[in-house]
């Protein structure tokens, strides 16, 4: 597995990281939640077919401290738009996992012609009280890897420390990726992108994993049901709450299956 190419741009004054790797037409990935502290397989495997680009949100793995300066849920949503044309992803596909898919479907609703088609893994921003998503934020650090994948082993391998890694900063960076999570959608992961939803016209693929322990399997239905475009909802099986994880392979095939 090669190493991808490494950029930063500026947003907010904090550098962003941007990777890139592969040929042929932009697809944009945002992660999900513990963003990406390393290239994964499931990006290698977009990279087949796709120039993949992948920026880092704020705050997370590679996002420096710039989660610091967004009070409101605004402020991410214009740090998160002026990322992503920065990358040179306006007017690309763009798929995003959990709270990165959330932050993808806001793209799609509120300037809908910065996205051709979507993608979204099991993504947060709606509540519904009688099926409530769990908490993430009120886990024990030892109860995370079974709460977001299937396999527990594929979170330890995402957030193991690296051979030559700072072993202080490390764990901080890991940390800071929860907090900046934390500062959108803690604590019930509402930010009312249920009444954006019907702004959304890009033809939108859900994926949900069969085993997650995250996002209720109901959710999808929620989304396809709100959305102003045409839709299809696959479960991944073997799959949890981050799929791309537990079964890159498959989630990559459906994602450049629906984008084409």
């Amino acid at each position: 597995m090669s190493e991808p190419e490494v950029s930063t741009v500026d947003v907010n004054g904090f550098p962003m990281r941007i990777w890139r790797k592969g040929s042929g037409a932009p697809l944009g990935f945002l992660a999900g939640f513990g963003g990406l502290p390393r290239w994964v397989p499931f990006l290698d495997r977009l990279a087949e077919r796709r120039t993949v680009i992948v920026p880092s949100l704020p705050g997370f793995p590679g996002g420096d401290r710039g989660h610091s300066v967004l009070d409101t849920h605004l402020d991410w949503v214009l740090a998160v738009r002026q990322l992503l044309q920065a990358a040179g992803l306006h007017g690309a596909d763009l798929a995003g996992s959990s709270v990165g898919a959330s932050m993808a479907a806001e793209m799609a609703a509120i300037w809908p012609d910065s996205v051709r088609r979507l993608a979204l893994i099991a993504p947060f921003g709606l509540y519904e009280e009688s099926d409530p998503p769990a908490d993430p934020w009120a886990q024990r650090a030892d109860a995370l890897p079974g709460l977001m994948c299937a396999d527990p082993e594929a979170w330890k391998a995402l957030k193991a420390l690296p051979e030559g890694a700072n072993s202080v900063e490390w764990p901080i960076e890991q940390t800071r990726a929860n907090e900046a999570a934390a500062r959108i959608f803690w604590p019930l992961g509402n930010t009312r992108l249920a009444k954006r939803l019907p702004l959304i016209k890009a033809p939108t693929l859900l994926l949900w994993g069969e085993q997650d322990r995250v996002m209720p399997r109901g959710y999808a239905a929620r989304f396809a049901q709100a959305l102003g475009g045409p839709s299809e909802i696959r479960t991944i099986p073997g799959a949890g709450h981050l799929a791309e994880l537990d079964r890159p392979d498959m989630v990559a095939e459906a994602v450049i299956s629906w984008v084409g």
